[in-house]
């Protein structure tokens, strides 16, 4: 079972982050089930060191665990020089004119968030997103992200909110406020091992699998949008559920296809 991994502090008693550690660990396992343990010799495991949960490989001394870091350096410049309206992803969920001058902000659920850089991208150019996260260990790693972006930038934490649960059912079953538009970047094998990005993903990858259900998700995306769902895919990538969007936004490496919701 996923949510079994153990749950390593990694400071000892003594140093300066142990009791703010063992603090966090405390809650993090008392809300999502991970026993607090020896770090194993072998697998997978979560870790709290210096206040960050982290997703660490025992068999990968060299590799960095995976954090979530939603006030990264990259993201934060991004956002100090308005990079992100720019994005082909800003455009694709419907994020100009009009809707940049409305006095709500434009909703969209992030039904597949990974790490929740693509979320982070949007919250920082005014969208709210709501991640939805399956797996429980994704999710805690998002929960941890959330909870220190809230110290460090609260006005763009409040923006960003997280559920438990399978998308699918959470969308089909969805008592929330209106959603305008749905991203979905369902995961997909990656073969090559250069970038650190790629590290992350194959880590992720080895722990979950990749989403052969995302066909599945299309579906009560567009029952329950108001405006579009909008799939990111590598660009040689087929179409989700074999359905063709009504719109595609291309990158150099990706294209998000863009399904307008049809109005009744």
């Amino acid at each position: 079972m996923l949510n079994t991994l153990p749950l390593v502090i990694a400071s000892t008693e003594g140093d300066t982050h142990f009791e703010s550690d063992k603090a966090l660990a405390l809650t993090i396992s008392k809300n999502w089930g991970f026993a607090i343990e020896e770090k194993p010799v072998e697998g997978f495991y979560l870790q709290v060191s210096h206040d960050v949960l982290g997703l660490a490989d025992a068999s990968e001394k060299k590799t960095l665990p995976v954090e979530v870091d939603f006030a990264s350096p990259a993201s934060l410049y991004r956002k100090a020089h308005g990079g992100g309206r720019k994005e082909p992803i800003v455009k694709a969920v419907g994020l100009k004119g009009d809707v940049l001058k409305g006095a709500t902000p434009w909703h969209v659920v992030d039904a597949t968030p990974g790490l929740g850089r693509d979320a982070f991208v949007l919250v920082s150019v005014g969208c709210k997103v709501t991640m939805i996260e399956r797996s429980p260990i994704v999710a805690a790693l998002l929960e941890d992200g959330i909870r220190r972006l809230q110290q460090r930038f609260p006005e763009l934490a409040e923006r960003l909110a997280l559920q438990h649960g399978n998308s699918a059912d959470v969308m089909q079953y969805w008592n929330g406020e209106n959603v305008d538009a749905i991203y979905l970047d369902p995961m997909f094998p990656h073969k090559k091992k250069s970038a650190l990005v790629k590290k992350e993903m194959r880590l992720f990858q080895q722990l979950l699998g990749h989403d052969p259900d995302a066909d599945a998700l299309l579906a009560p995306a567009l029952a329950l949008t108001s405006s579009r769902v909008v799939v990111k895919r590598p660009n040689s990538a087929e179409v989700l559920a074999g359905n063709n969007p009504s719109m595609a936004i291309e990158s150099k490496k990706h294209r998000f296809d863009v399904y307008l919701r049809q109005k009744s």
